[in-house]
């Protein structure tokens, strides 16, 4: 008997396992591409040995090598994180904080309320 339904979950089942297996080998080729403890040679050989042999490469490099990729990926993840802070919006709202004052400042000097060391006071105070 035919079962067209069974066709379709072996054939959604193997594009899934096809597409998991790409993202392994690119997880892996980008891997040998950020340690920077490898040599050039080095780095040549296991793309080679992933290249030619994909699945025996791979696999050779992730059970070596398994542990330190993971710790490379949460470095590399908290390094973006860390410098995604620094642009975060409260830092924008914190700058536009600062250049709203400086104006506010730079006004009263111009309508005479302050004077021009005052000014240089309340600058030093605001960018300090």
């Amino acid at each position: 008997m035919e079962y067209p339904l069974l066709n379709v979950f072996w054939t959604m089942l193997w594009f899934f396992a096809f597409a998991l297996w790409i993202c392994v080998l690119v997880f892996v080729i980008a891997d040998v591409f950020r340690r920077r403890d490898l040599s050039g040679w080095g780095k040549a050989g296991w793309l080679a040995a992933v290249i030619l042999l994909p699945l025996l490469g791979v696999f050779t490099y992730t059970i070596i090598y398994g542990q330190e990729m993971g710790e490379r990926t949460y470095q590399e993840a908290q390094r973006r994180e860390s410098l995604q802070q620094g642009f975060s919006p409260s830092a924008v709202r914190a700058t536009q904080g600062t250049a709203d004052e400086l104006a506010k400042l730079a006004d009263l000097r111009r309508q005479g309320d302050i004077s021009e060391a005052e000014f240089e006071q309340g600058k030093r105070q605001i960018l300090a």
